[in-house]
């Protein structure tokens, strides 16, 4: 039975590629966000005419907000790949010096890590968007978009009484 778990372990491989293949992809779509914020403000381009009644600095920051949210999410989606392969498929014991490695910075010591990392950007995830919704339509704001600061609010207070980070340094 213990073999069979073992040989069944290998099945994190497909978790692993496609959150690289996703993280790689993201990497792409925010380059191009930023290459849009460029092309708006430098080469007088609008990308859509339901962003003409913005500032071209506004359209600029808009598209310079979304590339981060997505360089934000290919980064978690790359430590996401790395933790399974750590905690899933690697062998190997942590050596005491890691210091020598790539890949040092990325530290998975548990699932638990992975789960308050994944969190966390989804509350940054959801304050990012809830900034692009108040640029967009910062001349048409209403007591409804107050619903997404909420949310992130008690999502905040939801992690800091879970303590998912408890137990590490």
């Amino acid at each position: 039975m213990k073999k069979t778990f073992n040989i069944f372990r290998h099945i994190g491989w497909i978790a692993i590629i496609c959150s690289t293949l996703g993280s790689f992809l993201l990497f792409v779509v925010g380059a191009t966000k930023t290459y849009a914020a460029f092309a708006v403000v430098f080469l007088g381009k609008v990308p859509h005419k339901s962003l003409a009644h913005l500032d071209t600095a506004d359209i600029a920051t808009s598209y310079l907000i979304k590339s981060l949210d997505t360089f934000l999410i290919a980064f978690v989606l790359f430590i996401f790949a790395h933790g399974v392969f750590t905690l899933f498929i690697s062998n190997k014991k942590p050596a005491n010096d890691d210091s020598t490695s790539v890949l040092a910075w990325i530290k998975t010591p548990n699932i638990g890590h992975l789960k308050n990392v994944l969190a966390e950007v989804i509350v940054i995830i959801l304050f990012v968007k809830f900034l692009e919704i108040v640029l967009m339509n910062i001349d048409n704001l209403n007591w409804q978009i107050l619903t997404l600061p909420i949310a992130i609010l008690l999502l905040s207070l939801g992690l800091k009484f879970l303590n998912l980070a408890e137990g590490e340094e």
